[in-house]
């Protein structure tokens, strides 16, 4: 019997095999390219069932419409090759059957035995973390790593997931002291890094995020689209606070906009920080349309609620009509989506889809309407916080805009407990303020910008 580098067992195999294997867990929960080699790996190994799994596990990750199909090929060579497997592969395989039906609860029930067993099958931990999060079960991500977490304190990654669940169940001393675990065992764990930006962007440690963050940069290689995209990201975030405009536009130029264009969360952490950048006042020219080129694609899709919704917005800030067909495929969703996620559909991400569509076209009492129904049950449409926060500067932008400023002032100055010197929300409740006839209020926001 043999086992991969975290100690897990493989079913007798060659030892290209073997390492082709441990390329794709480590490259998996690393954000590493050399992830993506498993295809050509899974090709040279036709009855590899783990490359096969992991293979078609990739293409599930597309999250597109047509990522089953993609992982058809895979699934169907792991599936035929199963029976004389380790036990440990039959059940990996039947993890990635059940997501590939859009069983979730099912998928998650087979990471869950899995872990039971091999707690170090990180990479089962990874994909179990992946599938909660997106439901926004937040707590069953801190339960499955911290399960975890006695057989695997050694290995850094599981640090940076077990910071990123605290982060999200909102426990942000725990989140900053497992990230920081991580670090000091591994320098380049952009997982950590990712949660410890979190944790600095909650508190309003605006300075300290920026320094931390352009402090590792230069550990930011070798990294997927999506985990140096996002990263920058981050930074982007920092810089919109400290009033850096230009430098928040320039790291959606050369970075956050700059790699895999027709990637989901490369699109829509486009949509997200172009939104932000134009809330904070920036003119961002035509960029819309450059990111509505490839929206253009998913005028159908609606495979995860909170990547359909951004977009939906996307489409719809550019004026392209796919952005009518994606709100009737959401409206679809609301009736035929799969049981676990159709009242999702139905009760958050409709009148949230809704909301965005209206205040693209002007409409902001009714955005205002849809976006707020959807405010207290908005995590299950997945997304972190952070991520999610655009939908609330959205319904802050339509209260300023309909002319509803004891809300807005409500809205920012409890914003302001954790952005306390932003200058995009102090110059906004500058605002506020003077047209509420409190001069010195107003003349207080614009202190702290100076």
């Amino acid at each position: 019997m043999h086992s991969d580098y975290l100690g897990n067992p493989v079913s007798p195999t060659s030892d290209t095999a073997l390492a082709a294997i441990d390329t794709f867990v480590d490259g998996f929960l690393s954000y590493e390219t050399q992830a993506a080699e498993v295809i050509g790996a899974a090709e040279a190994h036709p009855d590899s069932v783990l490359l096969n799994a992991y293979a078609a596990t990739l293409w599930l990750l597309l999250e597109a419409p047509e990522a089953a199909e993609r992982a058809a090929p895979y699934l169907a060579r792991a599936r035929a090759a199963v029976g004389q497997a380790h036990p440990r592969e039959q059940a990996f395989v039947a993890f990635v059957t059940a997501w590939s039906a859009e069983d979730i609860p099912g998928a998650l029930a087979i990471a869950d035995t899995i872990l039971a067993a091999w707690p170090r099958d990180l990479l089962a931990l990874k994909l179990s973390q992946y599938h909660a999060f997106n439901r926004g079960d937040f707590p069953a991500m801190l339960r499955a790593a911290s399960a975890v977490l006695p057989a695997a304190g050694d290995v850094a990654q599981l640090h940076g997931m077990l910071a990123f669940a605290y982060e999200q169940c909102h426990l942000l001393d725990e989140a900053e002291a497992a990230a920081r675990r991580a670090l000091d065992l591994k320098r380049k764990e952009p997982w950590a890094q990712h949660a410890l930006a979190h944790v600095m962007l909650t508190q309003g440690r605006v300075a300290e995020g920026v320094a931390f963050l352009e402090g590792v940069r230069d550990t930011w290689t070798g990294l997927n689209s999506f985990m140096d995209t996002h990263l920058w990201w981050h930074l982007a975030l920092f810089y919109l606070s400290q009033g850096r405009l230009d430098a928040a536009l320039a790291a959606y130029d050369d970075h956050v906009w700059g790699q895999e264009k027709d990637y989901s969360q490369d699109q829509i952490g486009a949509v997200s920080l172009l939104a932000r950048l134009e809330l904070a006042g920036v003119d961002v020219g035509d960029r819309w349309d450059d990111v509505a080129d490839r929206l253009a694609a998913r005028a159908d899709d609606v495979v995860q609620p909170f990547l359909t919704l951004q977009y939906l917005y996307g489409l719809a800030r550019a004026g392209r009509p796919q952005a009518d067909a994606l709100l009737a495929a959401v409206r679809r969703a609301a009736l035929d989506a799969p049981d676990h996620v159709r009242e999702t559909w139905r009760e958050v991400a409709l009148p949230v889809a809704e909301g965005l569509v209206a205040h693209t076209r002007g409409d902001y009492p009714s955005a205002l309407r849809g976006l707020r129904a959807a405010l207290p049950r908005l995590a299950e449409i997945g997304g972190s916080h952070a991520q999610r926060d655009l939908f609330e500067q959205l319904i802050l932008d339509a209260l300023i805009r309909a002319d509803r400023l004891s809300e807005a002032q409500q809205a920012l100055e409890l914003r302001r407990g954790f952005d306390p010197d932003g200058v995009p929300l102090n110059r906004a409740l500058a605002q506020v303020y003077d047209r509420l006839g409190l001069p010195a209020e107003a003349a207080k926001a614009r202190a702290r910008i100076a």
